[in-house]
């Protein structure tokens, strides 16, 4: 058994084993994925697992940046993952993975995610489940009425916005994500970004400081993407998409845990919101600590032990020491280097570490069996520090 990069002659034993892992695929959307796929070939960002010659495996890197508590890293989303069916269950998925975390760290990403179709493979080799991509259902009408009457959001400048525009949305997503602290979303590349805004299907529109990408789903409507900067702005794009009332009932729309919308609706009784989750894993730890924002009112100071069985390097005592919005992760070696008044360290998992990273909570670390040590003012602490609630619109 080999791994290594594919090439343009491997694309059709890829295409292949991606229709036995997930369906058919039209022609149409082949040729779309052929153009998304041949540039990034020669990047190493598509791996595949061969026996001999035959092709049984495939997993591809994605490059994103994310963000984490308004401040952008370098994020490997890892999609396409497929085992032929006869080849599963003998380990070729772990021998995949365990190529795809090293092949991570030499690209530079200092973070990983994934939607997964199974966790257990994903979680034994450190990936942990972390946030989720928001889906709610929300009514046309409601939406039409959001900017009417309001001279803010009338006075709005939309326009339709198309490939060459992919530079000024990333700007936008980079400005919005960062006022806004967000946790978990991430942009595109600007070669994929100029790939979806040419879809002839999607009707896009920008303004200075948000945009929207949607579509028509059956009878209803499909919100893609929409971000927005102000209260003007998001009533302004939200009536925009509202102006289907008169044929489409429904909005389905990839939404943020908070998003203003569900406290712009007039009327709010119960949300139906669908969540997609996904797995997150760090990929050089001390690096994503540093990269990631903190609330600029807590502070740390404590000692964790973490176990990364596939990252020997990211294995050990840490130091975490967050104050002013920052945090540093330094090797702790010796009783001399621990805080004053630390026992016994935290202990986590990567895949524990991971999950506290991402937001959630160490008391449901700690319940699961993930986090062991420490005490329940060191949990409160790291609670404090890692706050988020993570999500991302964007599907891979």
């Amino acid at each position: 058994m080999e791994i290594r990069d594919l090439t343009t002659d491997d694309l059709d034993a890829v295409l292949d084993n991606r229709k036995r892992a997930f369906g058919p695929i039209s022609a149409a959307d082949a040729e779309t994925w052929r153009k998304m796929i041949v540039p990034v070939l020669t990047e190493g960002r598509y791996l595949g697992v061969f026996d001999g010659t035959r092709l049984i495996a495939t997993a591809r890197i994605n490059q994103y940046t994310q963000w984490w508590h308004g401040r952008p890293m370098s994020m490997g989303g890892v999609a396409s993952v497929t085992v032929a069916p006869e080849e599963r269950g003998r380990g070729v998925g772990r021998a995949l993975m365990a190529g795809v975390i090293d092949r991570s760290a030499e690209l530079g990403h200092v973070v990983s995610a994934l939607y997964p179709a199974t966790t257990p493979l994903y979680r034994s080799m450190g990936w942990e489940h972390g946030g989720a991509q928001l889906k709610a259902v929300l009514p046309t009408e409601a939406l039409r009425t959001l900017g009417a009457r309001d001279s803010a959001a009338a006075a709005v400048k939309l326009r339709r916005m198309g490939p060459d525009d992919a530079p000024e949305v990333m700007a936008l997503l980079e400005r919005v994500y960062a006022s806004t602290r967000a946790s978990g979303p991430l942009c595109w590349d600007e070669r994929t970004w100029r790939l979806w805004l040419e879809d002839e299907d999607d009707f896009c529109y920008l303004a200075d400081d948000g945009y929207v990408i949607y579509r028509w789903s059956g009878g209803d409507i499909e919100v893609d993407n929409l971000v927005a900067g102000s209260e003007a702005t998001a009533r302004a794009l939200w009536s925009l998409v509202g102006t289907a009332s008169s044929i489409a009932k429904s909005v389905k729309a990839c939404v943020e845990p908070h998003d203003p919308v569900l406290w712009l609706l007039r009327e709010r009784s119960s949300d139906e919101v669908k969540q997609v989750r996904w797995m997150f894993r760090l990929i050089d730890l001390p690096s994503a600590i540093q990269q990631r924002g903190f609330p600029i009112g807590v502070s740390l100071d404590t000692v964790v032990e973490v176990d990364d069985p596939q990252r020997p390097a990211n294995s050990g005592t840490w130091r975490l020491q967050v104050a002013l919005g920052s945090c540093t992760a330094s090797a702790a070696g010796s009783a001399a280097e621990l805080p004053p008044g630390q026992g016994a360290p935290s202990r986590f998992t990567i895949g524990a570490l991971s999950a506290l990273f991402a937001g959630v909570p160490a008391a449901t670390l700690r319940r699961s069996g993930r986090l062991t040590g420490g005490s329940a003012e060191t949990d409160d602490a790291l609670d404090a520090a890692f706050n988020s609630a993570a999500y991302m619109i964007d599907h891979f």
